[in-house]
């Protein structure tokens, strides 16, 4: 059975190793693997600026997500008052369970829980598996955001809340640009 839950102390090392086998799959498309995989490899240390929830199977981590609250310090392609997902992983030798998805939909419940009129990511073209799992979702693409290690990445957003519609804290958002403190 799947279980989402809060990361512990005691899961630094799986979740980290689960990253690294995550994007190991896309090793050749970035113009610097040994930069990536050692950013990638330390996905433990995103607990600083969010949230990270795991996915658990039979006792052992097979995904991790970070969450990052609105307000909370982001990379500057996105709103600061938007919560954003970074980070989601899930062990290529068990993906296709659902997993991904029971993650993602952690970190939409937690865009409600604080309010959130929309829940930001940003992805790659290459990750066409994720990208096809967000597109189902309703993540619709905003703008482009920086490239990583030479893969183009761009910023999509879920609505959470009827346009027009206020309640929780926020309203819907039409973005239409990248924040002010973007780079283009």
């Amino acid at each position: 059975m799947l279980i989402i839950r809060d990361v512990t102390d005691a899961d630094a090392e799986h979740i980290d190793r689960v990253a690294l086998a995550a994007f190991g799959e896309f090793r050749s498309a970035y113009s610097d693997w040994p930069a990536m995989s050692a950013a990638v490899s330390r996905i433990s240390t995103l607990a600083a600026e969010g949230e990270i929830v795991v996915a658990e199977l039979a006792g052992g981590v097979i995904g991790a997500v970070t969450y990052v609250a609105p307000k909370r310090r982001k990379p500057a392609f996105f709103d600061p008052a938007w919560p954003i997902v970074r980070m989601l992983v899930v062990d290529p030798a068990y993906r296709g369970r659902g997993a991904g998805r029971a993650l993602m939909d952690e970190c939409v419940n937690r865009a409600r829980r604080d309010g959130a009129a929309v829940l930001a990511l940003h992805t790659s073209p290459i990750m066409t598996a994720a990208l096809t799992m967000y597109h189902r979702m309703g993540f619709e693409r905003q703008w482009d955001a920086p490239p990583i290690f030479g893969v183009p990445s761009a910023v999509y957003l879920l609505q959470l809340q009827s346009r027009g519609r206020q309640g929780g804290g926020g309203s819907a958002i039409e973005p239409a640009e990248p924040p002010a403190s973007a780079e283009r």
